[in-house]
């Protein structure tokens, strides 16, 4: 039998155990992605990306505790969880402790949690993880939290794959200039500053406010989406938030919590649901998922053309050249057309 099918059928145990076989790239994990792709595309993916410390697992359990039970006047979603871990540069080990932190998950069927270990990819994700999700998407799953690897300035990564993403900051981790650098902070859909119980959380907020100001000055004026949504839909602020070309503009908000103690978390939930209209009213949600699928297309025609290209030529004729390159006899850029000329 196909593993595809009792994935589809909510068998818990065959979506484990198809995740392994996706993760170590085996031919059967191949085949069952091909069959589950006609049943991708409906869940709202939620990227959660940050410094290290930051507190990023804390905050993913509280939002999926916050989805299970949410106020009364909304539904309960079913939530998947994938949480990157580093992998060891010396032993390729990961301790993958998120997990510890999401205890409070445990037993719940409509909660599915997977730990990856990042395998020394770059850029805050392991290479797997878009097929990863791509499961959990068919496998039901409403909302699918994905929380990097801590990250610095450059693990961008998540951006690509995510619908919606939360930069997570917190005070008392470096300078205010930390805060404002480019990279991490100009993917972010929504701004949290977690442990807000801490000194310096005005500074934070100060540093992140000033910096959107300036790369959005556009967008100063109101999110018309936070502001109003404490009174009516997100659907009633769109009809009344619209440029001179109708164009809706979405400001990213920024949001205390201290995670610890569910503070705040409500507030973020909202936000992240509401972000998720706008990505529908605007046509955004099209766009992005264009761009990320395009974007997965593009690595993949990569990784395979090169080992299409590695498999057609002598490795003995590789190694030569690879040796000219370590005497500096050529130069990187001259041992490429070496070898694709030898190819031919």
């Amino acid at each position: 039998m196909s593993l595809a099918t009792p994935v589809l059928e909510g068998n818990r145990l065959a979506l484990a155990r198809l995740l392994t076989q996706i993760e170590n790239d085996t031919e059967a994990g191949r085949v069952a992605l091909n069959e589950l792709y006609p049943y991708t595309g409906k869940a709202h993916l939620v990227g959660v990306t940050g410094a290290p410390g930051t507190g990023k697992s804390s905050l993913v359990n509280q939002l999926a505790r916050y989805y299970r039970h949410p106020p009364e006047t909304e539904t309960a979603l079913k939530i998947g969880i994938v949480a990157v871990d580093p992998s060891s540069p010396f032993t390729g080990g990961a301790i993958l402790g998120d997990r510890v932190r999401m205890r409070d998950l445990a037993g719940d069927p409509g909660v599915f949690i997977r730990s990856m270990a990042s395998r020394g990819s770059l850029g805050g994700l392991a290479t797997t993880t878009a097929s990863i999700v791509q499961v959990m998407d068919a496998a039901g799953f409403e909302m699918i939290l994905i929380e990097t690897v801590g990250a610095g300035q450059a693990e961008v990564e998540i951006a690509r794959l995510a619908h919606t993403t939360l930069v997570i900051e917190a005070p008392g981790l470096g300078d205010d200039i930390q805060a404002i650098k480019a990279g991490i902070l100009e993917i972010a859909d929504i701004l949290v500053i977690n442990k807000a119980d801490r000194p310096g959380v005005e500074n934070a907020e100060r540093a992140l406010r000033g910096n959107l100001e300036l790369a959005h000055p556009s967008k100063r004026l109101i999110n018309m989406y936070s502001e109003t949504a404490h009174h009516a839909a997100p659907t009633v602020a769109s009809q009344h938030f619209q440029g001179e070309n109708s164009e809706l503009i979405w400001s990213p908000p920024i949001l205390k919590t201290i995670a610890t103690e569910g503070v705040g978390i409500a507030e973020v939930g909202l936000e992240i649901l509401r972000h998720y209209q706008y990505l529908v009213d605007s046509g955004e949600l099209k766009r992005r998922e264009k761009a990320r699928l395009s974007a997965e297309l593009d690595l993949l025609l990569q990784a395979t053309l090169v080992q299409r290209w590695r498999d057609s030529i002598p490795d003995n004729r590789y190694q030569h050249v690879l040796g000219q390159i370590v005497e500096r006899k050529l130069s990187p850029w001259q041992a490429v057309q070496r070898l694709l000329s030898q190819s031919t």
